[in-house]
């Protein structure tokens, strides 16, 4: 029961903004950094490394110190990671949204002291920190939140994909299923890994978020 409503937590239709950005995807396409469904896999697979590399072990710091004084640096340095404005927005935006759903889903956890202690150090509510905390705190493992963390934004990029009519329904999900092979890899490399072991491996998709705003007509935010 209580990985259902893990499932149900991360579903598509969860109101947590979300759906609005693509994360670099679409300026990746305009502008031509992405041309084929080879040039997709790659994509991907760039992203989902850097999600590996730099958001899981900020997640493993939260699980291990919880809120906090020796949370505060962990805070702090994921703030300053933050080097893109739209991204920047995006996670403050959706680290917001995922509180308050939190809250109202779970009344009796606490939830609230998470936005208490972020708002007493000064440091914004950013979707990972706190989607961590938050699933921490109602009873969640971490092997648990780091996978579905990253099926969300595997398949948030997917979706995206489709929406913007570069792949088909059948070709996303097709490649959904195929990239679930990476994640144990992925999980595995950045096993007991901590906040101070954070690296950005992509360069070239933080490149490509900052092009996001030279696009003529959009079909979503960053």
């Amino acid at each position: 029961m209580q990985f259902a409503r893990l499932l149900h937590l991360v579903d598509s239709s969860i109101p947590t903004g979300s759906f609005a950005y693509s994360y670099g995807l679409e300026s990746s396409i305009t502008f031509g950094l992405i041309q084929s469904q080879g040039g997709m896999r790659n994509f991907l697979y760039s992203h989902l490394q850097q999600i590996g590399s730099l958001e899981l072990p900020f997640m493993q710091a939260c699980f291990q110190l919880g809120l906090g004084p020796e949370l505060q640096p962990v805070a702090q340095e994921y703030e300053a990671l933050m080097l893109v404005p739209a991204l920047h927005k995006a996670s403050v935006v959706q680290g917001r949204n995922w509180l308050k759903l939190l809250i109202s889903f779970y009344p009796d956890a606490d939830l609230p002291e998470i936005q208490a202690w972020f708002a007493e150090q000064q440091v914004p509510l950013h979707f990972t920190l706190v989607f961590a905390l938050g699933l921490q705190q109602v009873g969640f493992a971490l092997e648990q939140v780091q996978t579905m963390f990253l099926h969300m934004l595997l398949r948030d990029q997917l979706s995206a994909a489709i929406r913007l009519g570069f792949l088909g329904p059948l070709e996303g999900h097709q490649l959904q299923h195929d990239f679930y092979a990476v994640f144990e890899h992925i999980l595995a490399a950045q096993a007991g890994k901590t906040y101070t072991q954070a690296t950005r491996s992509a360069f070239v998709l933080d490149a490509a978020q900052v092009l996001h705003d030279d696009i003529y007509s959009k079909l979503f935010q960053n």
